[in-house]
């Protein structure tokens, strides 16, 4: 059987996305095939890159043919090659020009591969000239040149000015990190760190106002992680430090009812428990079966004993028949704070969807409202950057709910934070307290 390469993986996968509703980060964990560590980064980077700068790419393939519409193959293949050569400094321009010929001849575009390789070579015998002409787009159309929507910029730039749009951009499309939650049903940090080292983990220490001293990790480089025995004892969990916040504000405690709100992957379900030291009843509740799954594959791992998997359809809840102590509300949103991770939301995205989330986000925090026993908190979580879907939901809901408080609230913004984007507020149900003295 003949054995792929990174780069035609890499087109096959792009190839699928063009067909498939799937996500690009599944298409290429499942399509990815036993590959060496080196190989399957590049596979990865060349996936993910032209993804995220798929409009500046096709801006440079339309600049060469008089903007006529190209097969989607051989706007792949294009793609690839430029990709490779303006974003890939340590690929030398004649093997990125070579390669893309070789691969258009396997995917059958051998006629096109002369076409290919003039416009290739025409931009390597360019390359200075096109590196200002890049820049110069970064500068006058940030949409453009950072490979954006138009109206996400627009969006972005009127709150918080050209300046942080760019630093915005940057950050959505530079590779994200990795960073780890050390899993103390588990283990304890001192030992995971010890077997990291032994498994040839490189780790730094993650400081946060908001985390425990020695409790997230980012993962500088390692073999893949679910070849690690230590990550299949479960004595970690991958997950962005912003994640960690809204939990940090439920305050979950031994012995409590807890509800985790449409609770996949599980990051957030896991983490609650072993606050609460697996003593307790977490109420995971999921309406798709195949995440509820993840979930219960995830708390299995992490050794997750206290929590309750629940699917159900719609935002109302009945079958629990009980008031809990303390109510998450991980709502769904655009995921605008998460773009960096999410690389194919920027193209799926639009403005009404904006819209359609908030509805949903209010009619779930006000049925969690109604199942809180008097003097319990709810948390609302999102990882939008939008405010229609964070502080005007809060407003909205205190408008409508006069027992409940609202004791905490913070945006975590990438370029200020170094994190994911994401929005916590925290509400206290007030209800049967007697008034306060005036």
């Amino acid at each position: 059987m003949r054995v792929q390469k990174p780069r035609e993986i890499a087109a096959r996968v792009l190839q699928q996305r063009e067909k498939a509703a799937d996500y690009v980060e599944n298409l290429l964990e499942a399509g990815l095939p036993s590959l060496s560590p080196a190989d399957r980064s590049l596979c990865q980077e060349l996936v993910y890159g032209v993804v995220r700068r798929q409009r500046t790419l096709d801006w440079l393939i339309a600049r060469k043919t008089e903007r006529r519409v190209q097969k989607a193959t051989l706007q792949i293949l294009l793609r690839l090659g430029l990709y490779q050569m303006f974003w890939l400094d340590r690929i030398p321009h004649h093997a990125a020009v070579n390669e893309t010929v070789e691969l258009a001849r396997q995917l059958g575009c051998g006629p096109q591969s002369g076409f290919i390789n003039a416009l290739l070579r025409g931009y390597a015998s360019e390359r200075d000239e096109t590196k200002k002409l890049l820049d110069e787009l970064k500068a006058n159309q940030p949409g453009l040149g950072y490979s954006h929507p138009d109206w996400l910029c627009e969006r972005w730039q009127k709150r918080w000015g050209a300046e942080k749009l760019r630093q915005l951009l940057e950050w959505n499309n530079a590779p994200p990190k990795t960073f780890a939650r050390v899993n103390t049903l588990r283990t304890e940090t001192g030992k995971l760190l010890e077997q990291w080292r032994d498994e040839d983990v490189e780790y730094d220490f993650v400081r946060r106002d908001w985390l425990e001293e020695n409790l997230v990790f980012e993962l500088k480089s390692h073999p893949p992680l679910t070849s690690l025995p230590s990550f299949q004892k479960g004595f970690f969990y991958v997950q962005d430090p912003s994640t960690l916040l809204p939990v940090r504000e439920l305050g979950p405690r031994p012995g409590e009812n807890i509800l985790d709100l449409c609770a996949a992957p599980g990051g957030k379900t896991t983490y609650i428990a072993q606050l609460m030291q697996n003593r307790g009843r977490v109420i995971a509740k999921e309406r798709q079966y195949d995440r509820l799954s993840l979930i219960r594959e995830n708390c299995g791992r992490l050794g997750v004993t206290c929590a309750e998997l629940v699917r159900s359809e719609g935002p109302v809840f009945p079958e629990l028949n009980v008031h809990f102590d303390r109510i998450l509300v991980d709502a769904p949103c655009s995921n605008t704070g998460a773009m960096r991770r999410r690389v194919d939301l920027r193209w799926r995205i639009r403005p009404e969807e904006i819209e359609r989330l908030r509805t949903v986000q209010l009619e779930l925090i006000n049925e969690a409202a109604s199942i809180l026993k008097p003097n319990g908190v709810l948390v609302y979580s999102t990882c939008s950057l939008e405010p229609e879907e964070n502080g005007e939901v809060a407003k909205e809901f205190l408008a409508s709910h006069s027992s409940f408080s609202l004791e905490f609230e913070r945006e975590l913004l990438p370029f200020a934070d170094g994190v994911d984007g994401a929005y916590v507020a925290k509400f206290v149900n007030r209800w049967g307290e007697a008034p306060a003295e005036p």
